[in-house]
């Protein structure tokens, strides 16, 4: 899994789940105290509302995404765009800045007047986006949408019989074209992937979000740390019959168990009580990971044999052994050739299932087996890692 550098703040195992503050500059924005049009006052919201009570981000929206509005041109964005730099201009806490946008050449303008990422809400739509952040070395949330720019988040609109095959189309679920739309014009080594809850489509159900959020462990196998926008959506308020104002207790339950399936950024407008609930759920997760001398060794959240197959196929290995790794499985990174090898070698002699690429090796087993690799590995420098995470809790 690895690690994003936001302007400073990592992002990824090991490290507190961040949570992203929302602001918008737009009127048209559905949720009324999170907008503002003046940049003062927008700024005293980030400082009081946002920064003091826990945002590590502030993502500042500049038109709402709401598919019955219009869709701003790059144009009517960058107009948008002075009180956005205005405000943080103005701010006095310490936070990463975030702009939302479809568009590269709105990136781009927002990143050379001070904004640190960038938070793609069509995707990699604009195939330019990618490239003007790879240029800037900043992360980018990539949010899982069709190539078009006026369909975030429109994942059952793609004609995936096309893009993918017609026999895929035929026997994919919803969440295997999220899974899909995510990759679409690819990843950076910055990006942070965001599965797109919320009524971006006509056709999209409520039950559509909540299998995309019972299997969030899956979205892990991309590699890339998860983000998660959940804050008063409608899959979780219908639960519980909830008015979008009353819906803050079932989200802050939502955040918790996000965090503990594996989330690393929680998008919210109610800061402070989300990254109470995010904390709660990562102290209680059951992953372990640990970094020495170069090494990773991160305990993938794994619960089924689909959601091993899905680390296998990023790595390009064979997924038919999927099913023998399920129960614990470390991913291990950074490992020279020679020490690789002994790794598996003791793995394999232990009974672990073993399987890689020069990306890096997952080990898979039971916790007896997986203790029995750590006891079987020499006491050296670069096994400390492997041999803290294989022992587990």
């Amino acid at each position: 899994m690895r690690t994003v550098d936001a302007a400073g703040l990592p992002i990824g195992d090991g490290y507190p789940p961040r949570i992203m503050g929302v602001l918008n500059v737009s009127s048209e924005s559905p949720y009324d105290p999170s907008v503002y049009a003046d940049s003062g006052a927008a700024a005293t919201y980030v400082d009081e509302q946002l920064v003091d009570e826990g945002a590590d981000i502030v993502d500042v929206g500049l038109e709402s995404a709401n598919k019955r509005l219009a869709v701003l041109s790059p144009e009517e964005e960058l107009e948008r765009l002075d009180t956005a730099v205005e405000t943080i201009e103005s701010v006095s806490g310490e936070a990463i800045f975030s702009i939302e946008t479809r568009y590269a050449e709105v990136a781009e303008a927002a990143l050379n007047r001070g904004f640190d990422m960038v938070n793609a809400i069509c995707g990699f739509a604009d195939p330019e986006l990618p490239e003007v952040c790879r240029e800037y070395d900043v992360a980018v949330s990539k949010m899982a949408s069709p190539r078009d720019l006026e369909r975030p988040g429109a994942v059952g609109d793609v004609d995936w019989a096309e893009v993918r095959s017609p026999a895929w189309a035929r026997d994919a679920d919803y969440v295997d074209k999220v899974y899909e739309a995510l990759t679409l014009n690819g990843l950076t080594e910055k990006t942070l992937v965001d599965p797109a809850f919320g009524g971006w489509s006509e056709d999209k159900t409520v039950e559509d979000d909540r299998e995309t959020f019972r299997r969030l462990r899956e979205f892990r196998g991309l590699g890339q740390p998860v983000l998660v926008s959940i804050n008063r959506k409608n899959f979780l308020r219908f639960i519980a019959d909830r008015s979008t104002e009353e819906a803050l207790p079932v989200s802050l339950a939502a955040t918790s168990l996000a965090v503990e399936r594996g989330t690393h950024v929680v998008r919210t407008h109610d800061v402070a009580e989300t990254r109470d609930a995010a904390l709660i759920g990562d102290a209680f997760t059951e992953r372990t990971s640990a970094v020495g001398n170069g090494v990773s060794a991160v305990e993938l959240d794994v619960r089924r044999a689909r959601d091993v197959r899905r680390h296998l196929d990023r790595l390009g290995v064979d997924g038919a052994v999927a099913s023998a790794m399920v129960g614990r499985v470390v991913e291990v990174t950074g490992l020279d050739e020679r020490s690789q090898e002994e790794l598996a070698e003791t793995a394999e002699r232990a009974g672990a299932v073993v399987r890689g690429s020069g990306e890096g090796l997952l080990v898979g087993g039971s916790e007896d087996v997986l203790a029995a690799t750590a006891s079987g590995l020499p006491s050296s420098p670069a096994f400390e890692p492997v041999i803290e995470v294989l022992r587990g809790r």
